[in-house]
């Protein structure tokens, strides 16, 4: 079997060995592959694993070998699934790999906007502390999360552990969810999730209902002192129109591991916005997280196989 990775670097850029992978098929890695590339370098292939490469009915009419696309994220929205369909070409995902380090991440977010780490030591570090006549200072607001009201947007595995997290810190759960389950926190309906919340996390998945879910008029209805933190996907937001409620104060701060376009775009409308803190997609990112993707897709590949698919998702 002849296995090619496009895109390895963002999962692999070093610290994990591609070596497992070379008991199953000849293994052929590009930390990168270009669209025009595409064709060319997976051609001859009979499976193929990728992270962000689009695969369309046209690249996949130049691939006869292919049998087998092994997508190395949860979401699988770069793969026309109804042409691999016709193909007969299975498809899989990493489910759950990276429901910690993301739950990890938000409460990241949430204790930037209520301990102000860097910004304090940063002010350490210019001397400040040394010139300061009282033993202790702030330069900004310090807030306890205990009893503080979280709203998550969406209760899947990622929802459940940051509801977990929550909760150990005192904090009061309340949720918006399109499945409603036995022990999950008080169900709300979107509109009072918004205006009940302290801090909301977003945890849903992107469908047309979730799309652009947060504008202004939603945005309108939190409390000026509420706090957005977005690690699931940039298309949640109408970038535009929450850069313009933190100019204006309307919300107190949005972080966000995601935007509505990767990388950045120079022209990004959530670029140096106060209040605004954003990462480069690297909740997903810690060495232990992406060793258990690694496994899974390893895992994954070698089910496939032995006649006896998982994680397929086509």
């Amino acid at each position: 079997m002849k296995l090619t990775i496009l895109d390895g670097h963002a999962v692999n850029p070093g610290d994990l060995p591609w070596d497992c992978f070379k008991e199953l098929a000849e293994v052929t890695v590009y930390e990168r592959t270009p669209s025009e590339l595409v064709k060319n370098r997976i051609g001859g292939s009979d499976a193929i694993f990728l992270n962000k490469i689009t695969i369309t009915e046209d690249i996949l009419s130049a691939c006869p070998n292919l049998k087998y696309i092994g997508v190395l994220a949860t979401g699988y929205n770069v793969i026309d699934l109804e042409a691999c369909r016709r193909r007969n070409i299975t498809v899989t995902n990493i489910p759950a790999y990276s429901t910690d380090s993301v739950a990890q991440h938000v409460f990241a977010f949430i204790l930037n906007f209520t301990n102000h780490v860097a910004l304090h030591n940063q002010s350490v570090q210019r001397g400040d502390w040394q010139k300061c006549p009282d033993f202790c200072y702030w330069n900004a607001p310090l807030t306890e999360l205990a009893g503080k009201t979280l709203g998550i947007f969406g209760y899947g595995n990622i929802g459940k552990k940051v509801t977990s997290l929550a909760r150990a810190f005192g904090m009061n759960v309340i949720c918006c969810t399109r499945t409603p389950c036995e022990g999950m926190p008080e169900p709300v309906t979107f509109e009072e999730l918004c205006r009940r919340s302290d801090f909301i996390s977003l945890h849903a998945p992107l469908t047309p209902q979730t799309t652009h879910i947060i504008n202004k008029e939603s945005l309108s209805l939190m409390k000026k002192s509420a706090y957005l933190i977005n690690t699931a996907r940039g298309g949640f937001v109408v970038e535009a129109e929450l850069a313009q409620s933190l100019k204006e104060g309307k919300i107190a701060g949005y972080a966000a591991d995601v935007l509505e376009s990767e990388p950045m775009s120079k022209d990004c409308p959530l670029l140096n916005v106060p209040n605004c803190v954003i990462t480069p997609h690297i909740a997903w990112a810690p060495l232990e997280t992406r060793a258990r993707l690694q496994n899974i897709a390893y895992e994954n590949l070698k089910a496939f196989i032995e006649g006896n698919p998982v994680n397929v998702v086509s």
